[in-house]
């Protein structure tokens, strides 16, 4: 029989009102990883908090810490192996919407163990927690959507990207919302032990696909406000559902029977986005869910998606998110 492998201890962080399934996604998917090597993976598990003990969850679920971040800073400064470093995030609800919440000694601990750890990662707002511990200068990042503008404003020395479900920057890993904390950690078990074995895992937890990090956190029309004006909402359902009719700005003005001058001031100050734009937006969306789930050719992809040519289609791909259509369908195709 071959010697065991080391095991890879994996530190997760709690702390009051920290986002449970940030928490036990991770957790979740580092113990299916172990089911499916028969232990080979060798994950070790552990959480660490202010001290041992309970934790009050945002969910009112309560935890229990291993370990206080005390006992892992002794173990770290000892030369204890800390294989993975892995940060939840919590938030404050203001009448302006969710705002990350910095803890000093969560920080003041990240300072503290972050080095000697092989890689550290991030779930959610956790991101704003390694900013403030200047583990993400001069990085690229992302964190949830709803708090990416307080990242940037805070730590301009950090390159926030909020599209992306998750960012690679050298050791240090950074995931978007919540439900994304199981596809940044099946990552880095992919990084750890192939794709084979993160599929299996994907498979056990019945996941639609094992989405890459190029994939955006939401669609087109989620990432834009509802619009106050009930016939501008109307008219961004419409253009979802006529992607190859006439999407002018000239035709959508004349169906809302307003000036194309007006229609596209009132479109971009309900919708944040020129009416060009927004369809152009929704059409490469679309385009490329068919890249990721049909083997139809790239003529009929671009003009199901309401771009006419694949000159078009390139174009456009190569505007919104720097590809071609034949890499973006390599990259992310989910037919077999």
């Amino acid at each position: 029989m071959g010697a065991c492998p080391p095991p890879r201890r994996i530190v997760i962080a709690v702390f009051p009102d920290v986002d449970l399934l940030d928490v036990t996604g991770p957790a979740e998917v580092f113990a299916l990883a172990n089911r499916e090597t028969g232990g080979r993976a060798g994950y070790r598990v552990q959480l660490a908090g202010p001290s041992r003990g309970e934790v009050v969850t945002a969910a009112g679920v309560r935890l229990l810490a291993d370990l206080s971040f005390a006992e892992v800073t002794e173990v770290a400064e000892a030369g204890g192996a800390l294989d993975t470093l892995l940060v939840p995030g919590a938030v404050e609800l203001r009448p302006q919407g969710p705002v990350a919440r910095i803890d000093d000694s969560v920080v003041a601990w990240l300072k503290a163990v972050a080095p000697g750890a092989r890689r550290v990662a991030s779930v959610c707002v956790g991101a704003h927690l390694l900013a403030a511990a200047g583990l993400l200068d001069g990085k690229r990042a992302t964190t949830h959507w709803s708090t990416a503008a307080q990242l940037a404003a805070e730590h301009p020395a950090v390159t926030v990207d909020a599209d992306p479900i998750f960012v690679r920057s050298g050791r240090v890993w950074t995931g978007a919302g919540i439900s994304a904390c199981m596809d940044l950690t099946l990552a880095l078990v992919a990084e750890d032990l192939g794709e084979q074995v993160a599929l299996a895992v994907a498979r056990q937890l019945v996941m639609y696909l094992k989405r890459q990090s190029g994939q955006s956190q939401f669609s087109v029309p989620l990432s834009r406000p509802a619009a106050s004006r009930r016939d501008i909402e109307e008219l961004r359902t419409h253009i979802a559902e006529h992607l190859d009719d006439d999407l002018s700005a000239a035709a959508l003005a004349r169906r809302m029977s307003l000036s194309e001058r007006h229609f596209a001031r009132v479109f971009r100050q309900e919708t944040g986005s020129s009416p060009a734009g927004y369809v152009e937006a929704v059409r490469v969306e679309a385009a490329r869910r068919l890249l990721e789930s049909t083997d139809q050719p790239l003529d009929q992809v671009a003009a199901a998606s309401g771009f006419g040519s694949v000159e078009t289609l390139h174009r456009a791909l190569r505007k919104q998110i720097d590809t071609t259509p034949a890499a973006y369908r390599r990259r992310f195709r989910t037919t077999g």
